[in-house]
């Protein structure tokens, strides 16, 4: 009984922290698992954190639909996007051994903290150049509390990175935000309030499918698993709506530099298992 108020609980934070930051909490949720529980292997791992991560992005869409901050056109162009590589990356699982697991993971990481306080500003938005005008959709949006975001991207960037994000997501466990988010900032331009939002929704759809994917393996029929999983999904979607409420209070750039310093201490430490 103790054992699952400590994994409600450990939902909480990660639902919180994973929401207010766009990332889905599994960059935080592996390591954990990794560090418990160095039995599990790569698939039972990512399993449980994409399970946790489909609970924590649904619950925090909603949130941030209600708010009035995702992009659906984005959103839906780039979660569709996503699948085919999200069903790869979940196979992909099944082979790697846990010792690469842990490098990749790490590298992965420390390289996106290193980016983010490197260019952790939000960027002017260049879309008026003529060289990318017929590559680039315009967007404008006005979210519940008055604010009116203008900014445009350039979709074929987009689908590229979502097609990678699709791929690595379920293969780490990690869900994709942390990469999806510092991309959409950094390389699409995105305001981070609404990077954060269509993240948490495009890692609904994405993480939804890896699970799936999941079942049709059959691991979350281990009773050990199932229970882990369950628990933690309870904590975390309360812990969704935290997030989402305290993203709207915070200022963008204190989220980006929060998202760089936990990819950092996650990264860091990932690696020092290996």
């Amino acid at each position: 009984m103790e054992e699952i108020i400590l994994l409600i609980l450990l939902g909480v934070g990660i639902g919180t922290i994973g929401t207010l930051i766009g990332a889905g909490g599994g960059f935080i949720l592996v390591p954990l698992l990794l560090l418990i529980y160095p039995g599990l292997s790569p698939e039972k791992i990512t399993a449980i954190s994409m399970a946790v991560v489909a609970a924590n992005a649904t619950s925090g869409s909603f949130a941030y639909i209600r708010s009035g901050r995702v992009d659906f056109k984005a959103g839906v162009i780039f979660a569709i996007c996503t699948i085919p590589g999200s069903i790869l990356g979940v196979y992909t699982t099944r082979i790697i051994p846990r010792d690469v697991f842990n490098i990749i993971f790490g590298v992965i990481l420390i390289s996106l903290a290193i980016l983010l306080f490197i260019r952790g500003k939000e960027k002017k938005n260049v879309s008026r150049q003529p060289k990318y005008k017929k590559a680039w959709v315009e967007q404008t949006i006005y979210d519940k509390m008055g604010h009116v975001y203008q900014y445009a991207y350039d979709l074929r960037i987009g689908i590229g990175i979502s097609i990678l994000v699709g791929y690595f997501s379920p293969l780490l466990g990690i869900g994709g935000g942390i990469i999806h988010v510092p991309a959409l900032v950094q390389w699409l331009y995105f305001p981070v309030h609404i990077a954060t939002a269509t993240s948490h929704f495009i890692l609904a759809i994405m993480s939804i499918v890896s699970v799936i994917v999941h079942m049709t393996n059959g691991v979350y029929k281990d009773p050990f698993i199932l229970k882990m999983t369950i628990s933690i999904i309870v904590g975390v979607i309360p812990g969704a709506q935290l997030g989402a409420f305290l993203s709207a209070k915070l200022k963008g750039k204190i989220i980006v530099k929060a998202l760089a310093v936990s990819l950092a201490i996650v990264g860091i430490r990932i690696l020092l298992l290996g």
